[in-house]
């Protein structure tokens, strides 16, 4: 067995490998974008053959990278976009649509009738999560009732589904194995999280045959091995965890009150609540952290749709900047005067208020406001909505006594303009790593652990190094007036 382990995140723009050395220190990487599809109003879809082909590149480019062959590599971790939905062939591994991504909100019809007939409560009681068209459930159910066929053979049992890290596994094992882990199957709207397991009723509502669903193991469990003809010899895969969950791993955050906030192209806020399962009275999320030796560590989430991509739209379409790292310094130059209020509810409002129908807006635009102002704008809206996660997380678990200091990443953390503005606007301490990277380490973390070449979960934690601190400096009534303008502008923005 090698002394290396191959970390593969699989992410909603681009997908990334690494590999690190028994040290935990990168020996070679690589990165590749793939193509976005836009086919109508708030759908989004990825061609499954652009995901593979784009992780099988960079898997090949990692290894030359690190100068390395499959035989030095003793395992791989696997951590992925989560919530995307893939159905595909069981004889062939051929994709029988594109992927259709968390973002996609063309199952919002479905979910309201589900609504209609009461039976919210019920999915949030067995799998923590709401009636939304984020999550892979309803995905599933429109692909059955709109492509031709698909039910009959998924009642066959023709037919899998899977998330971004099932459909890899099949298609790396050569087809061996249809397997998911425990933290992409809390996610699907069809799994008992307390159980631990399928609810078939639940997948009757959907109109789900079980037969599509993938078996759930651990995170850190022997998911296979690649096939040899891939990348030279056979790789054992033994971590696999969705990629929010992974960056609560790649933080250290195994105690419970430890949380983690990762700022890309959403932003998603995660606070960990131990064995002890917090239902949320906040329209949070109660989901699986991780679940390690047959035991499952829960956590309350908050998931923020539009952050990162805020700033993609100032480029794209506003073309205020060329590239996203300009737009620190362009907020610098905001009217300090001007209080410009930018609701980026592009694809609806997530947690907690959970508005599929709520569309962005942006409020207290006067004749001098410009870029800089919209720039500004844009970066507030991240810690105001964080603000909003944090305020519900410390009221829906009482075991959270007070303020608790966010570890962060993601590609947002690296403008220290930002992290200071969000350790203002929460008025409690933000600590970013020394390496930000840590979605893609919790993976490598799991397969190294499991593979003996990593310290345990304690170990771990001790290696976890802080960059810097930012602590908060703003003045209480300053901040009071700016959180009381971000909410009366959330408010207008609500559809109902």
């Amino acid at each position: 067995m090698g002394g290396y382990i191959l970390a593969i995140d699989q992410g909603t723009t681009s997908t990334r490998a690494m590999v690190f050395d028994s040290q935990m220190r990168v020996a070679g990487r690589a990165q590749r974008e793939f193509p976005q599809h836009f086919p109508a109003s708030g759908w989004v879809e990825h061609d499954p053959e652009d995901i593979w082909h784009s992780v099988v590149e960079t898997v090949r480019l990692a290894l030359a990278d690190a100068g390395l062959g499959a035989k030095d590599i003793a395992a791989i971790g696997i951590t992925n976009q989560r919530e995307t939905t893939l159905v595909w062939d069981r004889q062939t591994g051929a994709p029988l649509h594109r992927a259709i991504v968390w973002q996609d909100r063309r199952s919002a019809p479905i979910c309201e009738a589900l609504k209609r007939d009461g039976l919210e409560p019920v999915f949030t009681e067995r799998t923590g999560l709401l009636l939304d068209p984020y999550f892979s459930g309803t995905k599933i159910t429109w692909l059955l009732d709109h492509v031709d066929g698909l039910k009959a053979r998924a009642e066959r049992g023709e037919i899998c589904f899977g998330t971004v890290d099932s459909f890899l596994i099949f298609r790396l094992t050569g087809g061996r194995r249809h397997v998911t882990d425990a933290t992409n199957a809390a996610r699907t709207l069809l799994y008992d999280i307390g159980r631990n397991g399928w609810d078939a009723e639940l997948a009757g509502l959907l109109g789900v045959p079980l037969a599509m669903l993938p078996e759930v193991l651990d995170c850190a469990a022997d998911f296979g091995v690649t096939d040899p003809a891939l990348f030279g010899a056979e790789i054992p895969i033994l971590g696999v965890a969705g990629d929010q969950q992974a960056a609560v791993i790649g933080n250290a955050c195994f105690e419970p009150g430890m949380m983690k906030s990762t700022y890309g192209t959403g932003c998603f806020a995660l606070l960990n609540t131990g064995t002890d399962r917090v239902a949320s009275t906040s329209r949070l999320l109660t989901t699986i952290a991780y679940r390690l030796d047959g035991v499952t560590t829960y956590a309350l989430e908050g998931s923020i749709f539009i952050a990162g991509a805020a700033v993609q739209w100032l480029r794209d379409e506003m073309g205020f900047i060329k590239v996203a790292s300009q737009v620190s310094a362009l907020a610098e130059q905001a009217d300090p005067e001007q209080r410009v209020y930018l609701v980026p509810a592009f694809t609806g409002l997530g947690a907690p208020w959970w508005d599929a129908e709520a569309r962005g807006a942006i409020f207290g635009l006067t004749r001098g406001t410009g870029p800089a102002e919209f720039a500004r704008a844009a970066l507030e809206s991240v810690a105001f909505q964080t603000l909003d996660l944090l305020d519900a997380m410390q009221q829906d678990w009482q075991g959270h006594d007070g303020r608790t200091v966010l570890r962060v990443d993601g590609g947002m953390v690296a403008s220290d303009w930002t992290m200071q503005r969000l350790a203002d606007i929460l008025a409690a301490p933000v600590d970013r790593p020394l390496f930000l990277e840590t979605t893609i380490l919790g993976a490598a973390w799991l397969a190294g652990a499991r593979a003996g070449l990593w310290p345990d979960a304690k170990g771990f934690a001790e290696r976890w190094h802080r960059d810097r601190r930012f602590a908060p400096g703003m003045d209480a009534p300053e901040r009071e007036a700016a959180i009381a303008g971000w909410r009366d502008s959330v408010r207008r923005c609500l559809s109902a």
